[in-house]
């Protein structure tokens, strides 16, 4: 037989949750719906967390954009479908977004499409281009900062070379 949670175990298990990492508003109901508690109490938790600021989607959205750039090396496309998969408000996610700048997503695109024009096989210049093109929109690049990379030969084996001194 399973016990119910009350309402304070259930605010204090997602407290102690959201001490440790950053977490939003649709992460907290997800678990709050496993542990089958009613929406009137669901509801009372999410605003208690909110109020006493163990959950902030904005600060959630930052910390969630900056590692799937830095880390993970996703666009601006693929990070924008996960935080709406995470139920980010869209205005939260567009203020987020727009402090990225075109520099810091060259920072991440321009390795990755050296690396990947490693590996490449082509029979022309154009088709390396397309290959590389498809693979920076598969990762959530738009294509004017892919169109950047490519305008400037950035791509260019001795051009990376050059990069590197």
């Amino acid at each position: 037989m399973k016990k119910e949670m009350t309402e304070q175990e259930a605010f204090l298990q997602l407290a102690a949750l959201c001490a440790n990492a950053e977490h939003c508003q649709h992460e907290m109901l997800e678990k709050m719906k496993k542990w089958e508690l009613q929406e009137v109490v669901q509801a009372r938790v999410m605003a208690r967390l909110v109020k006493e600021r163990y959950v902030d989607d904005e600060r959630y959205a930052r910390a969630f954009v900056k590692d799937k750039i830095r880390y993970n090396k996703w666009g601006r496309r693929k990070v924008q479908q996960a935080l709406w998969l995470k139920r980010i408000d869209d205005a939260i996610q567009q203020t987020v977004l727009d402090e990225i700048s075109d520099e810091e997503y060259l920072k991440v695109l321009k390795p990755l499409l050296k690396q990947k024009s490693k590996s490449i096989r082509a029979e022309s210049d154009y088709e390396r281009n397309q290959k590389l093109v498809r693979f920076a929109l598969g990762r959530g690049f738009t294509f004017d900062i892919i169109r950047q990379c490519l305008d400037t030969s950035s791509i260019n084996e001795d051009e990376f070379e050059q990069d590197e001194d």
